[in-house]
Formats: structure tokens, sequence, C-alpha cells
């Protein structure tokens, strides 16, 4: 019982000491004080039309069907309101970002599409 209890103590303190170090918070404020802006869509403003959420699956559903996207480009936001067809979240590449809104316009029909994806650094 008593190397148990040793154990977990020595593991907490480790654990304590690596939180400590990475001081580093990420700061998400540009993208917060954007996601708030009035004019930015969120998957709460998914329209419930029939055409529209038949237009957000399609194109779903072409996206996840693509082998060449990755993980990351297969999990963006597509929000459908009144025919107009926004596009949002991170992608690997410029290339992901291209295939992603012929994929969305392809399967959208006449809709209109607002890609908003944007790139991100490999880290």
């Amino acid at each position: 019982m008593k190397k148990i209890t040793l154990s977990l103590l020595v593991c907490a303190a480790f654990s304590v000491a690596a939180i400590a170090q990475d001081n580093t918070a990420p700061d998400n404020t540009a993208k917060n004080k954007r996601d708030r802006s009035h004019d930015a869509q969120t998957s709460g403003d998914q329209s419930n039309k029939p055409e529209d959420i038949k237009r957000t699956a399609a194109i779903r559903k072409a996206v996840v069907a693509d082998h060449s996207l990755s993980s990351t480009a297969k999990n963006i936001k597509i929000i459908t309101v009144n025919e107009t067809v926004t596009l949002r979240g991170p992608v690997k590449t410029a290339e992901e970002k291209t295939k992603i809104e012929q994929l969305a316009q392809s399967a959208a029909g006449d809709a209109k599409i607002d890609n908003q994806l944007e790139v991100k650094a490999s880290e």
C-alpha cells in the first residue's frame, strides 16, 4: 500500500512540474473575437430547411469520401443557410483548401460557396 501511495505522489509531482514548465498559454483571442462577430457562421446557424440540410449532407459525404484529405480537413464545419455554404476550420495545405471548395461546389449545385478555411501551419 505504501509503495502505491508513494508512486502516486511521485507521478503527481512530475505532472505538476511539467505543467509549471509549460507556461505558454495558447492565444485564441483573435479567433474568439471573430467567432463572436455577427458575420461569422457557426454550426448553430445551420438552417433547418430540407434543401439546406440535404446540401450540407451531400458536401460532408463528398469530403469524407475523399481519401486524399487529412482527418483535419474532414472535420471542417459546413454550414448552409439560404443556399449559401460556409466552409470553416483548419486544413493542412492550400491544396486541401482548394480541393474541399471544389468538392463543395460540385455537391452544392448552384449554391454560393464562402470558403473561410484556414491553412494551419505544421508544428
